[in-house]
């Protein structure tokens, strides 16, 4: 596996930090997923109970991402036999394939990279973190979760949605927002254009905050 570029941490709306690594499914680069979405995602140790969900979770809703044109990305601080065998046993006991691959990070090279090695949560171990990168190359969130808590899948389905729709209309998402739900216009930047809100046609509760139906 070769190094990643140094990174002290990644930081949202800068280019995400490159890699080559080995994965389940061969040689995988950041470049490779060029003109895609890509949720990257790391768990602390494979053969354990909560990360065996989430690993489920990921593989049930992998049709889901797609179809959004969003690829999946896992890694641990494993070797690569032992994801195999991890994915052979999920398979075997649970009855779920793994689709997507797993980078085998040894070296903790790209686990640095991305901030994914908390001290305080164990030393030699990735905690539960999760990157939204879009087609560009360029970081858009970060989630983190403890290691003993599993992650919301729904929730980064829900997030990817909100992310995608925010880019094509120009617009913020309200909580929770989901698919069909009025999304948040922009506020008026100038005085003048503060005054004009009211009368634009938007669902205006005042001038900072007016919503719309897409």
């Amino acid at each position: 596996m070769e190094n990643v570029s140094q990174c002290s941490f990644p930081r949202l709306n800068e280019a995400a930090p490159s890699f080559s690594a080995r994965t389940t499914y061969g040689d995988r680069k950041l470049e490779d997923y060029r003109g895609k979405w890509l949720i990257l995602f790391s768990h602390p140790a494979d053969f354990t109970p909560v990360c065996t969900t989430e690993f489920i979770g990921f593989a049930q809703a992998a049709p889901r991402f797609a179809e959004m044109g969003c690829e999946l990305l896992g890694l641990s601080i494993d070797s690569l036999f032992s994801h195999l065998a991890w994915v052979r046993n999920i398979k075997e006991k649970f009855g779920v394939e793994i689709p997507f691959p797993i980078i085998e990070d040894i070296k903790m090279d790209v686990a640095r990279a991305y901030g994914m090695v908390h001290p305080g949560a164990a030393d030699t171990q990735a905690v539960r973190a999760t990157f939204f990168i879009d087609p560009k190359g360029v970081l858009r969130a970060m989630v983190y979760y403890p290691m003993s808590n599993g992650r919301s899948i729904d929730e980064f389905v829900r997030l990817l949605q909100a992310l995608q729709t925010s880019d094509a209309n120009g617009v913020a998402t309200p909580e929770n927002w989901c698919p069909g739900k009025p999304v948040i216009v922009p506020p008026p930047k100038t005085a003048e254009a503060a005054e004009k809100r009211a009368s634009e046609g938007f669902e205006t509760v005042d001038w900072y905050y007016s919503t719309r139906k897409l």
